[in-house]
């Protein structure tokens, strides 16, 4: 399918290169048009202004405070996509930055995990070269297609922690290429768009993040003169991706209300094909909870590399873990003796171990992952009981 899909874009990009031939037109010539006429802008504000839909979406939370947190969400959306595709689109001279974070989020954003990308393309190959640190797990990920495109993302190359190599120092050299080149190789093809890095803490106070950077390999020493079709195209790109991303999410959030306060297992299609890691199993659902209520979650945790359960908003932003217990995993866990683990969601703390903080919401989405499960591990839905 991800084949045919990109077979049919580069036929519809070539209709289009004969069509410009054609009328004697080029692409640089349009895309100055519409910069010099106020189209690009203008078309970028309606399109902003349309991806406001997602907010009323059925079944979206209607009362202000949760529309407040739906508009908040989507000028967040907005921030991110234009630091992507605008100021840091260029390919030739990638950036890595934190396009998820404390203060702007999405998709169940994990708290437990220090996100990196950049913008690449197979035109080219790059070097990352970094410091491992302390950080418990380190994932490197090459993505076809981008968030903000047709097609969504497929995942490409995968270079793990486990597999990386790194020199006494700490320090480590990985090359992005379309074919095996160096000591640690990480695979792109024609049609890539995004490199990833997820750093999972065990301990965020404690433990130190890797320092990466990446580049060209090229030769360049500078990057080109901004030109309108850069901007044009960023501002199309960033559009999309702020429509795209909280039109998926609303979907994914109506679905969910199919079994609110359960915790059935996600479709890891349907996850991959939205950037996952397809070493996660992921829960996901909805939940929702009376002034009296609390939701309590009880499992007996696979043997896995580790696993963590957060708390989400409507929006399936995560709640503000900067100041409140939102989350949890494997090591800050307290068990029970037999080895389980028992979680309570509640508005106030009830007096246990393991109180998840609603942050004032009556409702939102919940996440609960299994990461890296051991050979002959089973995966484990985790039971779950509204107390009244």
């Amino acid at each position: 399918m991800k084949q045919l899909l990109f077979f049919f874009l580069r036929v519809i990009g070539w209709t289009r290169r004969v069509s410009l031939k054609l009328s004697g037109r080029t692409e640089a010539g349009i895309h100055s048009q519409r910069i010099v006429s106020g189209k690009a802008w203008e078309e970028f504000c309606d399109r902003l202004k349309l991806a406001g839909n997602s907010l009323k979406y059925p079944g979206a939370p209607q009362d202000p405070f949760q529309q407040a947190e739906g508009v908040r969400y989507l000028t967040r959306l907005t921030r991110a996509g234009l630091e992507a595709f605008v100021e840091y689109s260029d390919p030739a001279f990638p950036v890595l930055r934190r396009m998820v974070h404390e203060t702007v989020k999405m998709g169940a954003d994990n708290p437990d995990n220090y996100y990196f990308n950049a913008q690449i393309s197979g035109k080219y190959e790059y070097r990352v070269t970094g410091r491992r640190n302390t950080v418990h797990y380190l994932g490197f990920f090459t993505q076809n297609g981008n968030y903000g495109t047709t097609g969504g993302l497929a995942p490409c190359g995968q270079l793990e922690h486990t597999g990386l190599k790194v020199r006494p120092d700490g320090t480590f050299e990985i090359i992005l290429s379309k074919t095996p080149k160096g000591e640690n190789w990480l695979k792109i093809e024609e049609e890539t768009g995004l490199f990833m890095v997820r750093q999972t803490f065990f301990n965020r106070m404690l433990e130190v993040p890797a320092e990466i950077r990446i580049e060209n390999l090229d030769g360049r020493t500078a990057p080109d003169p901004v030109t309108p079709q850069m901007v044009d195209s960023g501002l199309q790109t960033a559009a999309m991706f702020v429509g795209g991303a909280s039109l998926l999410f609303a979907r994914w959030a109506q679905g969910m209300q199919r079994h609110t306060n359960l915790l059935p297992q996600f479709d890891p299609k349907v996850s991959n094909d939205a950037g996952g890691d397809p070493n996660i199993i992921y829960y996901h659902s909805h939940w929702k909870l009376g002034d009296d209520e609390s939701l309590e979650i009880t499992v007996t945790p696979p043997d896995c590399d580790s696993w963590n359960f957060q708390l989400n908003n409507y929006w399936m932003e995560s709640l503000d873990y900067r100041y409140f217990t939102v989350c949890i995993n494997k090591a800050s866990a307290k068990y029970e003796a037999d080895g389980s683990v028992k979680i309570v969601v509640a508005h106030r703390n009830p007096g246990v171990a393991n109180w998840i903080d609603t942050c004032g919401h009556r409702e939102g989405t919940m996440c609960w992952r299994w990461y890296r499960l051991k050979p002959g591990a089973v995966a484990i839905e985790p039971k779950t009981f509204v107390n009244h």
